[in-house]
């Protein structure tokens, strides 16, 4: 009885330590950094700064290389009529939109593209 319990205190603790390895793993891992701001128009890319009229075409760039256009320009003027704002380039950028980057679905994926 006394080795069952030893080897489920050693288990136990074998498990608590790669549990505390792979959180410093996570914690330690460097963040992705936003691109050079120069590289973009500021217009449009802040938040509130667009019309909702100017989501269409905002959106239209922002969908031009995905396969996916239809749900992509949905989402994307869904999300630009809420935050007037999208964020520059095809991909990625979330960072200048922090309303459109933090709109999230239910599962709590990212809502806009």
């Amino acid at each position: 009885m006394a080795t069952k319990q030893c080897y489920l205190m050693q288990f136990l603790l074998v498990m608590f330590l790669l549990l505390m390895k792979n959180q410093a793993t996570i914690t330690d891992s460097p963040s992705p950094q936003p691109q050079p701001s120069g590289t973009f128009p500021a217009y449009g890319a802040t938040p509130g700064s667009l019309h909702p009229q100017e989501c269409a075409p905002r959106c239209g760039a922002r969908c031009s290389k995905t396969a996916y256009k239809k749900p992509c320009m949905f989402f994307c003027q869904k999300c630009c009529a809420k935050c007037l704002c999208v964020p520059p380039g095809t991909y990625g950028n979330k960072q200048f939109c922090p309303c459109y980057n933090n709109w999230k679905t239910k599962r709590g994926g990212p809502k806009c593209p």
